[in-house]
């Protein structure tokens, strides 16, 4: 009997520690990873009919805002409503009941709803005044740069973003195709559920920022990767190597020739081979000269294979194979954009900024002001270096090379009379029959003399074509109009 009693109290007591570890567990350990879930509702029914804060652009127009719902019926006090609906919605991204947040809605919730504790010490006195305890957030992007990069890129997939290369913030930031946020933010569960069934079954994967959380073959813009990284290990100046004229280029344990576009025969010094792209001889800068170990060092210094600290969810992570120290193909082809690298828009504008910067990477961003309900100031962001690249003797070389390209090279429909405007093609060939490419520009401009005030980025997809003047025909009128735009509104 005794012993039957032991037994069972040994057991109550195992269940009972069991019990504890998973609480715990849950609690504790699974805490981040579940509250991250963008599907857990619990936060969000529990917020969703809590006051939240309105977010603007810098140039004054509402993205999103809580209205009183005008389904009395409803079980919902508040409407979560976005009056620019698809030009902004992956920037606002949705605040949904049945399927959480995305975008500045997730990454700045317990900002919008007064939750932090700054917040909440200053809801005290605002109790006194009958004052909301909300956080308004303004977001840096600009509704009249967002609508040109709408406007240029039409109904072709692909990205655009513009930076400001000394702060880090972004003006600019759109994706084709997006989505209205309206059509998730409902309180009619039914309609909700019918539009999150069909855009995640749409052509090109509107509810994906594009702009940062996807990654293509950057092509010739990635020569910027390469000439920026043998100037940093000294193996490379604007005067030697010269490389050799040629059409094409072998590597080491490989038959298959690296060709130029067209067949064209390019090569010598460093602002030459850039000016016209040259892949023959970046092949050869990569794997002979620079040399696998350095081109990883560089390319990872440019914020490659590492985290990108943008306030947005879920960025993805822009890669650079770390297999092409025993694979000289590979490295060659690596060394012109090709082969496993794949980078975000977002990556080739901050690459381009460093450039442009003085060398260095500013963190991007896109909150600037966190203001309470009666506008006094709750938050602000503050421009932070990045990564430095290239010093900046190295990055002034860089500057006046990529000058050249636009001045008389593969860039040439980048060009603003009265601004300095520096850029980089690129044509990522997808081995298709016919032949496609995805299309990019990467750039910067500003007022001569002075330090540019925008670096943009354009990936065009799946257009017909593979030369390199592919890039300039198809994606330089898009960062033309968005450069143009953007530095005379700035001056």
């Amino acid at each position: 009997m005794n012993r039957s009693i032991r037994r069972l109290g040994v057991g109550l007591v195992v269940c009972y520690l069991a019990l504890f570890v998973k609480l715990n567990w849950i609690q504790v350990l699974q805490a981040p990873e579940l509250q991250a879930n963008p599907l857990n509702t619990a936060e969000i029914r529990q917020d969703f009919n809590r006051s939240r804060g309105a977010i603007t652009t810098a140039d004054g127009a509402l993205l999103a805002q809580s209205i009183p719902n005008p389904d009395t019926t409803s079980e919902f006090e508040r409407l979560r409503v976005y009056p620019e609906g698809v030009l902004f919605g992956q920037v606002t991204g949705y605040f949904s009941f049945q399927y959480g947040a995305s975008g500045i809605e997730r990454q700045y919730t317990n900002e919008l709803t007064g939750q932090t504790l700054t917040q909440q010490v200053k809801g005290i006195g605002d109790l006194l005044v009958n004052a909301e305890t909300v956080g308004n957030v303004t977001v840096s992007v600009r509704k009249d740069l967002q609508q040109i990069a709408q406007a240029e890129l039409g109904d072709r997939e692909g990205s655009v973003v513009a930076t400001d290369p000394r702060t880090g913030e972004v003006l600019a930031f759109w994706s084709f195709p997006s989505f209205d946020p309206n059509r998730l933010s409902g309180t009619d569960l039914e309609a909700t559920t019918e539009a999150w069934t069909l855009l995640n079954l749409a052509p090109g994967a509107p509810l994906q920022a594009h702009q940062y959380q996807e990654r293509y073959f950057p092509g010739s813009t990635f020569k910027i990767v390469t000439a920026a990284s043998g100037l940093q290990s000294g193996k490379v100046t604007n005067d030697e190597p010269v490389y050799p004229s040629a059409s094409s280029y072998t590597p080491p344990q490989t038959n298959l020739p690296i060709r130029n576009f067209g067949g064209q025969t390019c090569g010598g010094s460093l602002p030459e081979v850039l000016r016209v792209s040259c892949n023959s001889a970046f092949a050869q800068m990569g794997q002979e000269t620079i040399g696998a170990e350095d081109m990883i060092r560089g390319s990872e210094a440019f914020g490659f294979n590492r985290p990108v600290p943008i306030d947005l969810p879920a960025p993805a992570r822009s890669n650079f194979p770390l297999d092409v120290v025993r694979d000289p193909p590979k490295l060659a082809q690596s060394s012109i954009g090709q082969s496993d690298v794949a980078a975000t828009p977002l990556q080739m504008a901050m690459a381009t900024g460093a450039v442009a910067n003085g060398g260095t990477i500013m963190s991007p961003y896109l909150m600037t002001q966190i203001r309470d309900s009666q506008g006094a100031l709750v938050g602000e962001a503050k421009p932070t270096p990045w990564l430095t690249p290239l010093s900046p003797q190295n990055a002034e070389t860089m500057r006046q090379n990529l000058l050249a390209v636009v001045e008389r090279g593969t860039a040439t429909g980048l060009q603003i009379p009265g601004f300095e405007v520096g850029g980089k093609t690129g044509t990522a060939q997808l081995g298709t029959d016919p032949p496609s490419s995805h299309t990019w520009i990467v750039g910067f401009a500003g007022p001569p003399g002075q330090p540019a005030t925008v670096a943009v980025s354009v990936v065009v997809l799946n257009q017909s074509g593979s030369s390199e003047a592919t890039g300039g025909r198809i994606a330089a009128p898009i960062a033309r109009a968005v450069l143009e735009a953007a530095v005379t509104r700035r001056r």
